[in-house]
């Protein structure tokens, strides 16, 4: 028996595993020895490749679940820092009134809304897989919750979030994080419509100050009763909803830097108190908020229960996830990283678990605020921690004064939220979609509103199946798959955007794997969160093998909205199979010849162009990627 010594750095542990045969890499950090059998003179016999496959699956292993905090600890520099800490601030001001929102909206008191930011936002992003995801309560959950707290009561909601985050750990170790990217669009765009539709049906009696003792939870019956007492609408509820809504709208035109939302809280707070309107507030309906955390409380548990919130624990973890890495594969494309998917889903599972024992709802990944926390510096977990220390200190210091807030407020907050999700834009490109796509968004979405989520969930989820088998296939290029599912730590790339010089005024999105169309779509209201527009904007498409008329009717509604802001939309790293499809679907001619390119370094040296800037030419490192580069 020998030893093989092997010398590698912490992310790049199993490829160096992978090279011992051939030498001793020259990097640095763990020694790790690997025993070999030598089955056969002279060669390396089967008892060695057992062995070394073993050992490299141990290594993946363990680095699969390694928490993203503890990989970049010590890329942390003092400038990334400061802009940690300032982008953490900012974030927990923006999620301050919509934890509040969405604890309402979910039927139970404001303060578990922020008590999840709290703890569920710090161990999402302590032992999370994503550099940069924030963690918080969002409305994917709204309908199924208030489902829950509607028949079995707070406490069964309690036990329903343990049950779910015992699931979304199970799913994490059992490695299904890769699997979930492959949920059909039209599946996803179902959901979240549905569920939009009927956030915005549930906030109509507050904004319009209806007296109605308990608003029923079936849509059809709720809008019924809505009819049936119209004329009992309070004018100043309305006109305080009116002013909020507007402000929410309108206010970003001023300035990004501070959320509408808070705006319109202070503005109709300040109204409704000293003009003294006669409107519904957070203390005439729940009275005060308390100024501190909890102590932790086991839920009572019967086995009667427990079998009963099966399906909705489940329904909860599955939207948790695909939220979850849904927003994960929008940040990797906007700072050019790559989030273990794995170690996500354990770490939303320990975050709900340990929530609910201190009061909190579901937790999950939250698209707005994770770009919020992108755009304005953030690039570690550090930044997650941060914003729910500032929620923590909020709650603190000013939780006394949020029981005046108004409910027509919330209720224009979560109309905004509801209009954001629905992702109408998204629907009616899909209906334009293969027939198999429209019959499954539609099945999807009338599930959700119709029936019941649960239902919905079932469904979509046997739909999603039949589509997968069906796209792949129809797909030649398996490396598509088998990439995606892989969940290691981020690898060298010789052509990483992290090495190249990214002219001001340029933002570069890297489009990934199977969730591309879905990323792209939140990828682009993400944008709308930017100060300053860009005026050049690149997508990267070396990893995009093959794209279907889902993809290209993205593609074409991106450069339609580039149009509309005056922003140059070019590609790079485009294969044949895309460009081919382009050019038939017309697109290729909106977009240009001159803005279409192979690589990364020419697509660069196009945007330097048009800001008048001299070209860098292509990177001595430079690995082709595309056929057409490497001939």
């Amino acid at each position: 028996m020998v030893s093989s010594m092997i010398y590698c750095r912490e992310h790049s542990l199993v490829q160096s595993a992978r090279s011992a045969e051939s030498g001793v890499p020259k990097t640095f950090g763990m020694r790790i020895s690997i025993p070999t059998l030598q089955d056969q003179p002279g060669g390396i016999g089967p008892g060695n490749r057992i062995i070394r496959a073993a050992l490299i699956s141990l290594m993946e292993r363990d680095i699969m679940f390694k928490p993203k905090f503890f990989t970049v600890l010590s890329e942390i520099t003092p400038q990334q820092l400061a802009k940690d800490l300032t982008a953490g601030i900012l974030v927990g001001i923006v999620a301050l009134p919509l934890a509040i929102a969405f604890a309402i909206a979910s039927g139970v008191s404001p303060e578990k809304g922020l008590i999840t930011a709290v703890i569920g936002g710090f161990l999402v992003s302590f032992l999370g897989g994503s550099r940069v995801q924030i963690g918080g309560p969002t409305g994917a959950f709204i309908v199924i919750l208030y489902g829950i707290v509607e028949q079995y009561g707070v406490n069964g909601l309690m036990i329903a979030t343990i049950m779910a985050g015992v699931i979304l750990m199970i799913m994490g170790f059992a490695q299904f994080g890769s699997l979930i990217k492959f949920i059909p669009y039209p599946v996803v765009v179902g959901f979240t419509s549905g569920i939009a539709v009927i956030i915005l049906s549930s906030q109509i009696s507050d904004f319009l100050g209806l007296a109605i003792d308990k608003v029923p939870a079936d849509f059809i019956e709720k809008w019924i009763a809505y009819a049936t007492h119209l004329g009992t609408f309070n004018p100043e509820s309305l006109a305080v909803g009116m002013l909020s809504l507007l402000l929410i709208i309108f206010w970003p035109k001023v300035s990004r830097k501070i959320p509408g939302s808070i705006v319109a809280i202070i503005a109709s707070t300040l109204l409704v108190r000293f003009a003294g309107l006669d409107v519904a507030t957070i203390e005439t309906r729940f009275g005060d908020i308390p100024s501190s955390l909890p102590d932790p409380a086991i839920p009572v548990f019967d086995f009667a229960t427990v079998r009963q919130l099966v399906m909705p624990a489940t329904t909860i973890a599955l939207l948790g996830a695909i939220e979850a890495l849904l927003s994960a594969v929008v940040a990797d494309g906007m700072i050019g990283s790559r989030h273990k998917s794995n170690m996500e889903l354990v770490a939303q599972g320990v975050a709900n678990i340990i929530t609910p024992l201190f009061g909190g709802i579901p937790v999950t990944g939250a698209i707005a605020r994770t770009a919020t926390n992108v755009k304005n510096g953030g690039r570690t977990p550090v930044a997650g921690m941060v914003h729910a220390v500032t929620l923590l200190g909020i709650m603190l210091l000013f939780g006394k004064w949020a029981k005046l807030i108004p409910m027509p407020t919330l209720a224009a907050i979560l109309i905004v939220v509801a209009w954001n999700m629905s992702e109408h834009h998204v629907f009616r490109q899909l209906l334009k979609s293969p027939r198999s796509d429209v019959i499954v968004l539609l099945t999807t979405f009338g599930l959700t509103v119709v029936f019941d989520l649960s239902l919905a969930i079932e469904i979509g989820m046997l739909l999603s199946v039949i589509l997968f088998m069906q796209r792949m296939a129809g797909l030649a290029n398996v490396d598509v798959v088998t990439g995606e599912l892989r969940d290691r730590e981020e690898e060298d790339d010789p052509n990483t955007i992290v090495t190249r010089a990214v002219p001001e005024g340029v933002e570069v999105f890297e489009i990934t794997g199977a969730m591309f169309f879905g990323a792209a779509s939140k990828f682009k209201d993400a944008m709308h969160i930017v100060e300053n527009k860009p005026a050049i904007r690149i997508i990267r498409m070396r990893k995009v093998l093959s794209i279907d008329a889902t993809g290209l009717n993205m593609l074409r509604e991106l450069l339609l909205d580039c149009r509309k802001s005056g922003i140059t939309l070019i590609l790079s790293g485009v294969h044949a199979q895309p460009l081919f499809a382009m050019q038939q679907f017309g697109i290729y001619d909106e977009i240009g010849e001159e803005n279409i390119f192979g690589n990364i370094d020419d697509a660069l040296d196009r945007s330097r162009d048009l800001l008048g800037q001299p070209k860098r030419g292509r990177a001595e490192d430079f690995v082709p990627t595309v056929k057409r580069d490497k001939e």
